[in-house]
């Protein structure tokens, strides 16, 4: 599933959901999300995998449901694998990229600029030496600001400084922000620890309700926000100098790179296998992480969409 075709209002569409406004309830404000089948790198829409939008929407719920003691989130209802009822929210304006291992392809990924020579990143002083893929003595917050959907610009890393020096976010707010970040780094490892995998990095997005309340939204500790590698192979592939076993977007990133894309033009085609070993590797991410079975859900997807729609009592209120 690529495009969304539902009769709501207020359409924003992003790299991978598609959400819709939805009539108030005695909660407030609230948006259907609907989360796509589209994979994104270098910040632009690569090609379709099959059930990756299941995989992001029912982990993400799954997540969502075990962190409300560090932070609430705008989880409502799950009506349908793909599909996420949520309290409105005004996004902050910065993705919260939390950091346990030196890694990465892209221009903004850790690995990459100390590989050039950099030394401070994002306000965060590294020692010499450091190798490609090694765990980080502790966490570190790098934030990027989040451009506007469609808007083909990229990424811009920050000093967790800048975020408060630039007024992004207010300075009382970003320290709940970071803290809420760590302590959920800091879970999130833990449960990949006990399904074989190192959870290496991640990306939280956070919003502000109506109320002033601080929500997690977006998604949680997926193939796409994260990279999660695989416990049992990571010393033995990183004394072979080899990338760590992944169970995440990397290796559509790795493809890319290799026929030298870097995000800027129109990206290539990635070849058959490369989509099927990348929908594999999501489909075993929630099957390890959640100990349960990944059941799919029927295709297309837009005809349980329109069943969703069809069934839902808040209709009536439209």
């Amino acid at each position: 599933m690529l495009d969304v075709v539902l009769d709501l209002p207020d359409r924003r569409e992003g790299k991978v959901r598609v959400s819709f406004g939805l009539p108030d309830d005695e909660g407030g404000a609230r948006r259907l999300f609907v989360t796509t089948d589209r994979l994104s790198a270098f910040d632009r829409i690569i090609t379709g995998v099959p059930y990756k939008g299941q995989v992001l929407n029912e982990l993400s719920a799954w997540w969502f449901a075990r962190t409300t003691s560090v932070v609430a989130n705008h989880v409502l209802d799950v009506p349908d694998p793909n599909v996420l009822v949520a309290r409105s929210t005004v996004p902050l304006p910065v993705e919260v990229i939390v950091r346990g291992a030196i890694t990465g392809v892209t221009s903004t990924s850790l690995w990459q600029r100390y590989a050039a020579g950099a030394r401070t990143i994002d306000g965060h002083r590294l020692p010499d030496g450091l190798a490609k893929n090694t765990l980080l003595p502790a966490p570190i917050i790098t934030p990027t600001t989040k451009p506007p959907a469609g808007s083909g610009q990229h990424d811009e890393p920050l000093a967790p400084c800048d975020v408060v020096s630039r007024g992004l976010v207010g300075a009382d707010r970003w320290e709940q922000v970071t803290a809420a970040a760590l302590e959920l780094f800091r879970a999130g490892q833990q449960v990949a620890a006990a399904a074989g995998l190192l959870l290496a990095d991640t990306k939280y997005e956070f919003g502000v309700a109506s109320g002033g309340e601080l929500l997690l939204i977006d998604e949680v500790h997926t193939p796409d926000s994260s990279r999660f590698w695989v416990a049992d192979s990571y010393d033995a592939r990183l004394a072979a100098a080899d990338e760590p076993e992944s169970l995440d977007k990397e290796v559509v990133r790795r493809a890319l790179a290799d026929q030298g894309y870097r995000g800027d033009g129109d990206p290539p085609a990635l070849a058959p296998d490369v989509v099927a070993d990348t929908s594999r590797r999501y489909v075993e991410a929630f099957e390890r992480i959640t100990s349960m079975p990944f059941r799919p859900g029927r295709y297309p997807v837009q005809d349980r969409l329109d069943d969703v729609i069809a069934a839902a009592d808040w209709m009536a209120r439209r």
